[in-house]
């Protein structure tokens, strides 16, 4: 069983020198970047460190996890963004979980032992609503009797022939969260580890408003897909 991690990156010059170098290779058969067209030499960095680039001509994240499925030898494929929020340290984890029998594997920002960004604030609204968005898809759909404490996080894994399995369509940060419901829908086992969310290194980041109302249509969507 083949693992590929697979860096997702635009613009993230910053933490890509900070956290690349971080990485434990040793744990991983392959190491990618799909790259959104950054100017800002993120490309140039990350193939001075060795790293394969592959150019992303259409837009969105979601995309950029399809182009990682065709362009993978993996078997398991390993999500990580270089921007200071996700602990390299965890990426040896992934791979036990697969071995055990789960189909996707996710870094919990939610569950006990975990640390979220916001813990420290006095009103975490991006955890609240990450979490009000999760609580939806566990009541809709999930009759694993495993709760998913973090339906959205990007850091994740998941088999490519599970991949292929769900049909995930979408195009941009939805994409996490659509494949939670997905796999839910299918019974899929998904299991989590407790992670440590840092603060982000440099600009960037998803528009919150945008972003929320993507995730409102998407939810909309799959719950009008389930009554056909």
């Amino acid at each position: 069983m083949k693992t590929t991690l697979v860096i997702l990156t635009k613009n993230e010059i910053q933490g890509v020198n900070a956290v690349v170098s971080k990485i434990p290779r040793n744990a991983i058969d392959e190491i990618i970047a799909v790259d959104g067209n950054s100017t800002d030499g993120t490309r140039e960095a990350l193939r001075g460190m060795g790293i394969s680039v592959v150019p992303q001509t259409s837009p969105g994240r979601g995309e950029a996890f399809r182009i990682a499925v065709q362009r993978s030898k993996g078997d398991i494929l390993i999500f990580f963004s270089p921007d200071g929020n996700e602990d390299p340290a965890d990426i040896p984890k992934f791979k036990k979980y697969f071995e055990e029998g789960a189909d996707i594997v996710i870094a919990s920002r939610m569950m006990k032992g975990a640390h979220n960004e916001e813990d420290d604030s006095s009103f975490p609204v991006r955890k609240l609503v990450n979490q009000a968005f999760g609580l939806i898809a566990n009541i809709f759909w999930n009759r694993s009797g495993r709760f998913v404490t973090d339906t959205i996080n990007g850091y994740r894994a998941i088999r490519k022939d599970v991949f292929e399995e769900l049909k995930l369509d979408g195009t941009g940060y939805t994409i996490e969260y659509q494949m939670s419901i997905h796999a839910m829908k299918k019974s899929k086992k998904i299991v989590e580890f407790p992670t440590h969310e840092s603060r982000r290194i440099g600009p960037g980041g998803s528009p919150s408003m945008s972003t929320g109302i993507a995730f409102i249509k998407c939810l909309w969507r799959e719950i009008l897909l389930s009554f056909k």
